[in-house]
């Protein structure tokens, strides 16, 4: 989905997943796919894909039920996702490490350049059938992880919305990544660095917003996940999406969504969003 990074970027990352690519012995056939700033680099390895990623973290230690492990070992089978074979986490000169082997998964990404939608993939009735019932059976998962911080919300919707912070947010178990880039058709849900207990209505409210572009798909995202998003809870997990997608406008992403993200708010609050002044709040 990325242009490859800065020439340092490249050559560290590219010796980080050759030493992943040893110790969990495998061998990588693949071109290589390069996450956004080249902190992830992921490659074919036969019937597996290996991602290795760069982390602030300098433990190599993993939270516990977070992230793709936990995912593995709490969220039920019946969702459909790339199962987990191993996993390795290391420090070398300063900086930490991570690598899963997971399957490799032949199916399409829908969206494989832009997590935001810019032509209708005309998916048929059992895949949206597919994508409420996964949604739905990951809802019964015990997350771990809260996702998305309630110190970020009270910062963002004023800055970025124009409206007061909700009082009260309620959460349930989600992905917290879900958009085009990180579906496929038939239905496979990638990159669970994200999930758990997140806004609810935030997954569909998410998927709603990257589908602006394309008022077919977005009109039909709506119609599946209305018992969430006509809600009042729901409202505010999509008002917690598209403050997030405002924030990603101000440091220059998704150009051609701005005014339509922007357009949306406005509709749901009844405000039009301002110029924020800044946008480094982290989530």
């Amino acid at each position: 989905m990325y242009s490859p990074p800065d020439d340092e970027t490249r050559v560290r990352m590219e010796n980080a997943h050759q030493h992943a690519a040893q110790q969990l012995a495998v061998l990588c056939d693949g071109s290589p796919v390069w996450g956004d700033r080249g902190l992830t680099l992921s490659r074919r390895a036969g019937g597996k894909w290996l991602r290795v990623f760069s982390t602030r973290r300098t433990d190599a230690a993993r939270p516990q039920g977070e992230g793709i492990t936990g995912a593995d070992a709490l969220v039920t089978d019946t969702v459909p996702r790339p199962r987990l074979h191993g996993t390795l986490d290391w420090v070398a000169e300063g900086h930490g490490y991570g690598a899963d082997l997971l399957d490799f998964v032949p199916h399409a990404v829908i969206s494989p350049h832009r997590p935001d939608l810019d032509q209708d993939p005309e998916l048929p009735d059992v895949w949206w059938q597919d994508l409420r019932h996964a949604l739905s059976r990951l809802g019964r998962a015990p997350g771990v992880r809260t996702t998305i911080r309630d110190a970020w919300i009270d910062a963002a919707f004023p800055q970025f919305l124009g409206i007061p912070a909700p009082g009260k947010v309620e959460r349930a178990t989600g992905h917290g990544d879900l958009h085009w880039g990180n579906l496929t058709a038939p239905l496979a849900i990638l990159d669970w660095e994200r999930w758990g207990l997140l806004p609810v209505g935030y997954d569909a409210g998410n998927l709603h917003v990257n589908s602006l572009l394309v008022p077919a798909v977005a009109t039909r995202v709506r119609a599946e996940f209305s018992q969430v998003l006509d809600t009042p809870a729901g409202r505010i997990g999509e008002l917690i999406a598209l403050a997030e997608m405002l924030q990603a406008v101000r440091r220059g992403y998704y150009p051609e969504l701005a005014p339509l993200l922007a357009a949306r708010a406005a509709e749901l609050t009844g405000v039009q969003p301002p110029v924020p002044d800044s946008s480094e709040i982290a989530a």
